[in-house]
């Protein structure tokens, strides 16, 4: 495992980082907290230092609390990031809300108390709104809120994780300097972040997490045609009408272009994420001990050459399948 600087924060982190999303038994139907809790144990043993949760991940963040309490050290030397979701729904589209009703001050103290609870922590490393509209900057009391959990030490550093598809949607924030974290989709298919987004982390000394490195399976080489999911699980409408069969084209065409087959698809795409520019580390949704050992092995891949990036840049693919 090799680790990068977390921005300006002072925190070191694993380039390989635990997406804790699909411990929670919500979207993702199948997560089992014996086996999650398994999974975060060998994390740390592996290399991996950081996980990323969020009070609106259903169960994860009591799982991600539970495994933590049970390591020797206490999970001394895993950094822990969790995420306050809005006091109202805020959509993809324009909201028409503003902060003040999204994220007031007091509702921010409220989620975090709420998760350190559930966390068995005094505090978190990093602390992110977990959407963003760039018309609020400049707007409302979160941010001294934010200034306040710093300084109490319940927070070491605050971010954004910004809106699904949408990367230039916290370059107004971003350049007021009050964010230290950006969390961002990217990916070989949807690379837009490296137009403006990532060179401004870079210029501001913002961190980086890259989140759905592998969109959501679809850079694993495993969506074909006819694919199924169990009952329930959101896959289920990610991947609904042709898409699938979109993604087999697009998955087809990138292998033929590379000259591989479908099993180096996973690390071929990390290895995209982490070739990003500014990008401090990549989380990865891992439910079980194999995909915990499978990603950080991953890890010790040697980088992309600069051919195989070039190949990788023309397979953008302007999709969104959340809409």
């Amino acid at each position: 495992m090799r680790y990068r600087e977390l921005g300006r924060t002072g925190l070191t982190v694993s380039e390989i980082g635990y997406g804790a999303w699909g411990l929670g038994q919500g979207a993702w139907v199948g997560a089992d907290d014996d086996s999650g809790v398994r999974a975060l144990h060998r994390a740390p043993q592996v290399g991996v230092t950081f996980i990323d949760t969020a009070r609106g991940y259903d169960r994860s963040e009591s799982v991600v609390g539970r495994a933590l309490r049970e390591l020797r050290d206490g999970g001394d030397g895993v950094h822990v990031a969790t995420k306050v979701g809005p006091r109202v729904p805020v959509s993809l589209a324009p909201s028409g809300l503003d902060v003040p009703e999204t994220f007031p001050g007091w509702h921010l103290r409220a989620s975090l108390e709420t998760s350190l609870r559930a966390l068995g922590r005094d505090h978190v490393d990093l602390l992110q709104l977990h959407t963003w509209e760039d018309a609020w900057t400049g707007r409302g009391d979160w941010l001294e809120t934010v200034d306040a959990l710093k300084r109490e030490g319940k927070i070491r550093s605050f971010g954004i994780s910004v809106k699904d598809h949408q990367p230039e949607n916290v370059l107004d924030v971003l350049r007021t300097g009050v964010v230290d974290v950006v969390q961002v989709i990217y990916n070989i298919f949807e690379q837009a972040p490296s137009d403006a987004l990532l060179p401004a982390c870079e210029e501001y000394g913002v961190g980086v997490i890259v989140r759905v490195a592998l969109d959501e399976g679809a850079l694993t080489g495993s969506i074909r045609t006819g694919v199924t999911f169990p009952e329930g699980d959101w896959r289920n409408w990610y991947f609904r009408d042709d898409r699938p069969a979109q993604v087999e084209e697009h998955v087809d065409a990138l292998l033929a272009d590379l000259g591989t087959d479908a099993g180096q698809l996973p690390s071929t795409a990390l290895r995209f994420a982490l070739a990003g520019q500014a990008v401090s580390t990549v989380i990865v949704g891992m439910r079980s001990l194999r995909n915990v050992e499978r990603n950080a092995a991953i890890a010790d891949a040697p980088p992309l050459t600069p051919k195989e990036l070039s190949v990788l840049a023309g397979h953008r693919w302007a999709k969104n399948f959340y809409s």
